[in-house]
Protein backbone atom coordinates (compact mmCIF):
# COMPACT_ATOMS: atom_id res chain seq x y z
CA UNK A 1 0.00 0.00 0.00
CA UNK A 2 1.44 3.43 -0.78
CA UNK A 3 0.66 5.20 2.44
CA UNK A 4 1.98 8.52 1.25
CA UNK A 5 -0.52 8.32 -1.75
CA UNK A 6 -3.59 7.55 0.83
CA UNK A 7 -2.33 10.19 3.09
CA UNK A 8 -2.01 13.20 0.50
CA UNK A 9 -5.67 11.48 -1.08
CA UNK A 10 -7.31 12.07 3.00
CA UNK A 11 -5.10 15.49 3.10
CA UNK A 12 -7.01 17.01 0.04
CA UNK A 13 -10.56 15.44 1.09
CA UNK A 14 -9.78 17.07 4.26
CA UNK A 15 -8.91 20.31 2.57
CA UNK A 16 -11.99 19.87 -0.23
CA UNK A 17 -13.91 19.56 3.21
CA UNK A 18 -12.60 22.70 4.48
CA UNK A 19 -13.10 24.78 1.71
CA UNK A 20 -16.94 23.80 1.50
CA UNK A 21 -17.52 25.13 5.12
CA UNK A 22 -15.06 27.99 5.70
CA UNK A 23 -17.05 29.16 2.04
CA UNK A 24 -20.58 28.38 2.78
CA UNK A 25 -19.51 30.11 6.73
CA UNK A 26 -18.16 33.55 4.30
CA UNK A 27 -21.31 33.26 2.63
CA UNK A 28 -23.78 33.27 5.39
CA UNK A 29 -21.91 34.62 8.65
CA UNK A 30 -22.39 37.97 7.75
CA UNK A 31 -26.55 37.84 7.54
CA UNK A 32 -27.02 36.33 10.50
CA UNK A 33 -27.46 37.71 14.04
CA UNK A 34 -27.40 37.74 17.60
CA UNK A 35 -30.73 38.72 19.16
CA UNK A 36 -30.93 40.01 22.89
CA UNK A 37 -34.79 39.80 24.20
CA UNK A 38 -36.40 40.65 27.48
CA UNK A 39 -40.00 39.10 28.54
CA UNK A 40 -41.24 38.61 32.20
CA UNK A 41 -40.09 35.39 32.15
CA UNK A 42 -36.59 37.06 31.98
CA UNK A 43 -33.73 37.90 29.47
CA UNK A 44 -33.39 35.39 26.83
CA UNK A 45 -30.72 35.40 23.43
CA UNK A 46 -30.85 33.04 20.11
CA UNK A 47 -29.94 34.10 15.81
CA UNK A 48 -31.64 35.13 13.42
CA UNK A 49 -31.26 35.49 9.75
CA UNK A 50 -31.43 38.51 7.15
CA UNK A 51 -34.45 37.46 4.75
CA UNK A 52 -34.87 40.70 2.89
CA UNK A 53 -33.29 43.83 1.94
CA UNK A 54 -35.87 45.70 3.55
CA UNK A 55 -34.39 44.63 7.53
CA UNK A 56 -36.08 41.26 7.47
CA UNK A 57 -35.10 38.63 9.79
CA UNK A 58 -36.09 34.96 10.11
CA UNK A 59 -35.82 33.79 13.70
CA UNK A 60 -37.36 30.75 16.00
CA UNK A 61 -41.03 31.44 17.10
CA UNK A 62 -39.82 30.23 20.78
CA UNK A 63 -36.90 32.56 20.83
CA UNK A 64 -38.81 35.80 20.51
CA UNK A 65 -41.64 34.29 22.49
CA UNK A 66 -43.41 37.21 24.51
CA UNK A 67 -41.51 39.75 22.89
CA UNK A 68 -42.40 42.47 20.94
CA UNK A 69 -39.36 43.87 20.13
CA UNK A 70 -35.37 43.41 21.13
CA UNK A 71 -31.77 43.97 20.41
CA UNK A 72 -29.59 42.51 17.02
CA UNK A 73 -25.80 42.02 16.95
CA UNK A 74 -24.23 41.60 13.66
CA UNK A 75 -21.35 39.83 13.14
CA UNK A 76 -19.53 43.46 11.59
CA UNK A 77 -20.72 44.57 15.06
CA UNK A 78 -23.28 46.70 13.86
CA UNK A 79 -26.23 46.27 17.12
CA UNK A 80 -30.50 47.78 16.01
CA UNK A 81 -33.97 47.30 17.52
CA UNK A 82 -35.64 44.92 16.29
CA UNK A 83 -39.72 44.61 16.61
CA UNK A 84 -41.10 41.19 15.72
CA UNK A 85 -43.70 41.12 12.94
CA UNK A 86 -45.53 38.01 13.45
CA UNK A 87 -44.40 34.57 15.04
CA UNK A 88 -46.32 31.28 14.69
CA UNK A 89 -45.37 28.71 16.97
CA UNK A 90 -47.54 26.04 15.11
CA UNK A 91 -44.15 26.12 12.16
CA UNK A 92 -41.40 27.70 15.11
CA UNK A 93 -40.93 30.41 13.06
CA UNK A 94 -41.21 33.88 13.53
CA UNK A 95 -40.12 37.11 11.70
CA UNK A 96 -38.44 40.39 12.94
CA UNK A 97 -37.97 43.98 11.07
CA UNK A 98 -34.60 46.06 12.13
CA UNK A 99 -35.40 49.68 10.93
CA UNK A 100 -32.21 49.42 8.98
CA UNK A 101 -30.58 46.71 6.47
CA UNK A 102 -26.99 46.76 7.31
CA UNK A 103 -26.06 43.37 5.60
CA UNK A 104 -27.13 41.38 2.51
CA UNK A 105 -30.01 38.72 2.85
CA UNK A 106 -28.87 34.88 2.29
CA UNK A 107 -30.52 33.36 -0.42
CA UNK A 108 -33.14 30.44 0.60
CA UNK A 109 -33.25 26.48 -0.84
CA UNK A 110 -35.41 24.21 -0.72
CA UNK A 111 -34.93 21.59 1.59
CA UNK A 112 -37.11 19.32 0.02
CA UNK A 113 -34.70 18.13 -1.98
CA UNK A 114 -32.25 17.01 0.80
CA UNK A 115 -30.66 13.56 1.03
CA UNK A 116 -29.86 11.81 3.93
CA UNK A 117 -25.75 12.19 4.17
CA UNK A 118 -25.80 15.40 2.59
CA UNK A 119 -23.34 17.95 3.87
CA UNK A 120 -25.10 20.45 5.70
CA UNK A 121 -23.58 23.84 7.83
CA UNK A 122 -25.17 24.94 10.98
CA UNK A 123 -24.53 29.33 11.46
CA UNK A 124 -25.53 31.01 13.91
CA UNK A 125 -24.40 34.15 16.17
CA UNK A 126 -25.16 33.60 19.89
CA UNK A 127 -24.49 35.94 22.38
CA UNK A 128 -20.63 35.15 23.59
CA UNK A 129 -20.49 32.85 20.67
CA UNK A 130 -20.13 35.23 17.62
CA UNK A 131 -19.99 33.15 14.41
CA UNK A 132 -20.69 30.15 15.19
CA UNK A 133 -19.84 27.39 12.47
CA UNK A 134 -20.57 23.99 12.61
CA UNK A 135 -20.42 21.26 10.28
CA UNK A 136 -21.86 17.60 10.04
CA UNK A 137 -24.89 15.35 7.58
CA UNK A 138 -28.01 15.53 7.31
CA UNK A 139 -28.62 12.23 9.54
CA UNK A 140 -32.39 12.28 9.19
CA UNK A 141 -35.24 13.00 7.27
CA UNK A 142 -39.05 13.22 7.91
CA UNK A 143 -38.94 13.97 11.36
CA UNK A 144 -42.20 15.44 13.34
CA UNK A 145 -41.77 18.01 16.16
CA UNK A 146 -45.01 18.81 18.61
CA UNK A 147 -45.93 22.30 18.66
CA UNK A 148 -48.50 23.81 20.80
CA UNK A 149 -50.22 27.09 20.39
CA UNK A 150 -52.68 27.96 22.58
CA UNK A 151 -55.38 24.39 23.33
CA UNK A 152 -54.33 23.60 19.33
CA UNK A 153 -51.37 21.44 19.18
CA UNK A 154 -49.81 20.64 15.64
CA UNK A 155 -46.46 18.89 14.46
CA UNK A 156 -43.58 20.82 12.98
CA UNK A 157 -43.43 18.85 9.61
CA UNK A 158 -40.49 17.01 7.72
CA UNK A 159 -38.05 18.13 10.41
CA UNK A 160 -34.60 18.14 9.63
CA UNK A 161 -31.91 16.01 11.55
CA UNK A 162 -28.37 16.95 11.36
CA UNK A 163 -25.81 15.69 13.31
CA UNK A 164 -24.29 19.54 13.55
CA UNK A 165 -23.50 20.35 17.19
CA UNK A 166 -25.68 23.35 18.17
CA UNK A 167 -24.09 25.67 20.81
CA UNK A 168 -26.17 27.58 23.41
CA UNK A 169 -28.28 30.18 21.89
CA UNK A 170 -28.07 28.54 17.99
CA UNK A 171 -32.05 28.36 17.81
CA UNK A 172 -32.77 30.78 14.94
CA UNK A 173 -29.84 30.48 13.09
CA UNK A 174 -29.03 29.19 9.82
CA UNK A 175 -28.63 25.54 8.32
CA UNK A 176 -27.07 25.84 4.93
CA UNK A 177 -26.02 23.53 2.59
CA UNK A 178 -22.82 22.90 0.77
CA UNK A 179 -23.58 26.10 -1.60
CA UNK A 180 -24.26 28.76 1.38
CA UNK A 181 -28.37 28.43 0.45
CA UNK A 182 -30.30 28.26 3.78
CA UNK A 183 -32.53 25.44 3.84
CA UNK A 184 -33.75 25.02 7.61
CA UNK A 185 -33.90 27.35 10.56
CA UNK A 186 -32.04 25.92 13.43
CA UNK A 187 -34.28 24.92 16.52
CA UNK A 188 -33.33 23.10 20.19
CA UNK A 189 -37.00 22.60 20.77
CA UNK A 190 -38.02 19.23 22.18
CA UNK A 191 -34.22 18.78 20.66
CA UNK A 192 -33.19 16.40 23.39
CA UNK A 193 -29.81 16.92 22.00
CA UNK A 194 -29.73 16.58 18.95
CA UNK A 195 -29.42 18.62 15.99
CA UNK A 196 -32.61 19.82 14.12
CA UNK A 197 -33.72 22.54 12.15
CA UNK A 198 -37.29 23.62 10.87
CA UNK A 199 -37.41 23.43 6.81
CA UNK A 200 -37.35 26.04 4.44
CA UNK A 201 -39.45 24.58 1.64
CA UNK A 202 -42.60 25.62 -0.24
CA UNK A 203 -44.99 25.22 2.86
CA UNK A 204 -42.41 26.71 5.35
CA UNK A 205 -42.02 30.03 2.46
CA UNK A 206 -46.11 30.20 3.07
CA UNK A 207 -46.13 30.91 6.29
CA UNK A 208 -43.38 33.51 6.17
CA UNK A 209 -45.17 35.56 3.00
CA UNK A 210 -48.12 34.92 5.55
CA UNK A 211 -46.27 36.30 8.65
CA UNK A 212 -44.59 39.29 6.56
CA UNK A 213 -47.84 40.47 5.44
CA UNK A 214 -50.63 40.20 7.94
CA UNK A 215 -48.08 39.00 11.19
CA UNK A 216 -50.00 35.69 12.00
CA UNK A 217 -50.54 32.49 9.99
CA UNK A 218 -54.14 31.54 8.94
CA UNK A 219 -54.96 28.18 8.80
CA UNK A 220 -57.64 25.93 7.23
CA UNK A 221 -60.02 23.51 8.78
CA UNK A 222 -60.90 20.27 7.35
CA UNK A 223 -62.83 18.21 10.48
CA UNK A 224 -61.20 15.11 10.01
CA UNK A 225 -58.79 12.54 12.05
CA UNK A 226 -57.17 9.71 10.82
CA UNK A 227 -54.13 7.24 11.15
CA UNK A 228 -51.79 6.24 7.94
CA UNK A 229 -52.59 2.80 7.02
CA UNK A 230 -51.40 0.24 4.19
CA UNK A 231 -53.22 0.29 1.18
CA UNK A 232 -54.40 -2.98 -0.70
CA UNK A 233 -51.50 -4.33 -3.47
CA UNK A 234 -53.91 -3.69 -6.51
CA UNK A 235 -55.02 -0.25 -5.10
CA UNK A 236 -51.60 1.01 -4.29
CA UNK A 237 -49.86 -0.31 -7.65
CA UNK A 238 -53.26 1.47 -9.64
CA UNK A 239 -52.31 4.61 -7.84
CA UNK A 240 -48.34 4.64 -7.29
CA UNK A 241 -49.33 4.81 -3.62
CA UNK A 242 -48.56 2.58 -0.36
CA UNK A 243 -50.41 4.55 2.37
CA UNK A 244 -53.16 6.31 2.77
CA UNK A 245 -54.94 8.14 5.66
CA UNK A 246 -57.88 6.30 7.30
CA UNK A 247 -60.84 8.57 8.61
CA UNK A 248 -61.39 7.49 12.00
CA UNK A 249 -62.91 11.24 13.40
CA UNK A 250 -65.36 13.19 11.18
CA UNK A 251 -66.64 16.38 13.06
CA UNK A 252 -70.66 17.04 12.90
CA UNK A 253 -71.50 19.69 10.20
CA UNK A 254 -67.25 20.39 9.58
CA UNK A 255 -66.61 20.81 5.83
CA UNK A 256 -65.37 16.56 5.57
CA UNK A 257 -68.54 16.10 6.64
CA UNK A 258 -70.48 18.37 4.62
CA UNK A 259 -68.33 16.86 1.41
CA UNK A 260 -69.05 13.62 2.46
CA UNK A 261 -66.51 12.20 3.87
CA UNK A 262 -67.13 9.28 6.23
CA UNK A 263 -65.74 7.26 9.23
CA UNK A 264 -63.76 4.40 7.24
CA UNK A 265 -62.86 6.23 4.24
CA UNK A 266 -59.50 6.29 3.45
CA UNK A 267 -58.20 9.41 1.87
CA UNK A 268 -55.77 8.95 -0.88
CA UNK A 269 -55.05 12.78 -2.26
CA UNK A 270 -56.44 16.24 -1.76
CA UNK A 271 -55.72 19.32 -3.90
CA UNK A 272 -54.33 16.89 -6.26
CA UNK A 273 -51.62 15.91 -3.77
CA UNK A 274 -50.91 12.79 -2.32
CA UNK A 275 -51.95 12.04 1.43
CA UNK A 276 -49.97 9.68 3.27
CA UNK A 277 -50.69 10.27 6.62
CA UNK A 278 -51.92 13.38 8.72
CA UNK A 279 -48.63 15.45 8.19
CA UNK A 280 -49.64 15.07 4.23
CA UNK A 281 -53.07 16.37 4.65
CA UNK A 282 -51.94 18.90 7.66
CA UNK A 283 -49.29 20.45 5.10
CA UNK A 284 -52.87 21.61 2.60
CA UNK A 285 -54.22 23.29 5.66
CA UNK A 286 -53.06 27.06 5.19
CA UNK A 287 -54.16 30.45 4.51
CA UNK A 288 -55.14 30.09 0.56
CA UNK A 289 -56.91 26.39 1.29
CA UNK A 290 -59.58 28.71 3.34
CA UNK A 291 -63.00 28.99 1.57
CA UNK A 292 -61.51 27.21 -1.49
CA UNK A 293 -62.39 24.16 -3.69
CA UNK A 294 -60.53 21.11 -2.23
CA UNK A 295 -60.99 17.92 -4.38
CA UNK A 296 -60.36 14.62 -2.34
CA UNK A 297 -60.45 11.45 -3.07
CA UNK A 298 -60.68 8.68 -1.08
CA UNK A 299 -60.59 4.76 -0.97
CA UNK A 300 -64.31 3.84 -0.06
CA UNK A 301 -65.32 -0.41 0.28
CA UNK A 302 -63.01 -0.86 -2.35
CA UNK A 303 -64.07 1.51 -4.74
CA UNK A 304 -62.40 5.83 -5.68
CA UNK A 305 -64.53 8.10 -4.63
CA UNK A 306 -64.29 11.92 -5.17
CA UNK A 307 -65.67 14.79 -2.97
CA UNK A 308 -65.11 18.48 -3.02
CA UNK A 309 -64.52 20.14 0.23
CA UNK A 310 -64.48 23.50 1.26
CA UNK A 311 -62.29 24.02 3.87
CA UNK A 312 -62.68 26.73 6.71
CA UNK A 313 -60.72 29.15 8.96
CA UNK A 314 -59.19 27.49 11.89
CA UNK A 315 -60.49 29.73 14.62
CA UNK A 316 -57.90 29.28 17.72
Amino acid sequence: MDTDHTERAEDAALDAYSRVVTGVAARVLPSVAALSVRTARGAGAGSAITVGTDGLLLTSAHVVQGARDGSATFGDGTEARFRVVGADPLSDLAVLRVDEATVPPVELGDADTLRIGQLVVAVGNPMGLAGSVTAGVVSGLGRSLPARDGRVTRLIEDVIQTDAALNPGNSGGALADSAGRVIGVNTAVAGYGLGLAVPINATTRQIIDDLIAGGRVRRAWLGVAGVPVPLPPEIAERIGQRRGLRVVEVVPGSPAGQAGIYLGDVILSAGGRPVRDGQGLQRLMLGPAIGTRLPVTVLRRGALVDVVAVPTELNR
